[in-house]
């Protein structure tokens, strides 16, 4: 495996290449281009802080709700939108496989930078936020890096375990729009995870991605450090799918051109 990620920077311009090519299709022939990157996540804010703050009227620690939603909503919109193009990264590029010989996993990074550009342009909006709300940012704020870390970690390798999966059985790109949906609901993105009832949390922080959401409110809202126990459960959880996700996506890159 070692031999093998040594190759990959020879493939860097290629990479850069292929994640170009996912940003300008999904933009083509959209009259307000990377606009959409910012006016979508707005729109999901205005939708769901209607539902959740004013009709469900969800706590939200005190802060803002359009606050405390976006500050996990725009790392999940992220999470979301890289786990969808690395399920599909194959399939969408079947004629290309089947043509040239290079790393298949560049696919699949170049899904990961693509949504890491969306993530960059949405970003823009947050940071519009807490001026608007007058947030200030802590020192802590600067764990925010390590807990994107974790969750890069994390999404990239089921992204690896996904893509060569979904190249078997098209089945997979059918059910993970569910699947995401409904593990949005089991992460504290649109509540706060003290509202979950105490003799179920064992339960609910097995779940990586509550440890990395709610880490971001604490180093950006709460001023105070992450939960270190769950981000080192996180960091856990996705370093053994990496692991695991690139292994068996090399086991079957051979058999991919045969399939996709």
């Amino acid at each position: 495996m070692i031999n093998e990620l040594k190759k990959l920077p020879a493939y860097r311009e290629l990479i850069v290449n292929f994640a170009m090519r996912e940003i300008k299709a999904k933009y083509k022939q959209a009259a307000l281009g990377v606009t959409w990157a910012v006016l979508q996540p707005l729109l999901q804010i205005v939708i769901m802080s209607l539902v959740f703050s004013v009709f469900a009227r969800v706590p939200s620690e005190g802060i803002p709700y359009p606050l405390f939603l976006f500050t996990c909503l725009l790392p999940w919109l992220f999470f979301a939108g890289a786990l969808t193009r690395g399920t599909t990264a194959l399939t969408n590029q079947a004629g290309l496989i089947t043509k040239i010989y290079f790393p298949r996993e560049s696919l699949v990074i170049a899904g990961l930078l693509a949504s890491l550009v969306d993530f960059a342009i949405a970003a823009s909006l947050y940071v519009l936020m807490l001026m608007y709300y007058g947030v200030s940012l802590s020192a802590y704020a600067l764990m925010a890096i390590p807990i994107f870390f974790a969750q890069m970690i994390l999404v990239f390798g089921l992204m690896l375990l996904l893509a060569p999966l979904n190249a078997f059985y098209r089945d997979v790109s059918q059910l993970m729009p569910v699947m995401i949906q409904f593990w949005m609901y089991l992460t504290p993105i649109m509540y706060p995870m003290k509202l979950v009832p105490e003799r179920f949390q064992w339960l609910y922080i097995l779940n990586p991605m509550v440890g990395i959401m709610d880490g971001y409110r604490s180093v950006m809202l709460r001023h105070e450090m992450p939960d270190l126990g769950l981000l080192a459960y996180a960091y856990g959880v996705g370093i053994i799918l990496l692991i695991f996700g690139y292994s068996q996506f090399k086991r079957v890159e051979m058999k991919l051109a045969d399939i996709t």
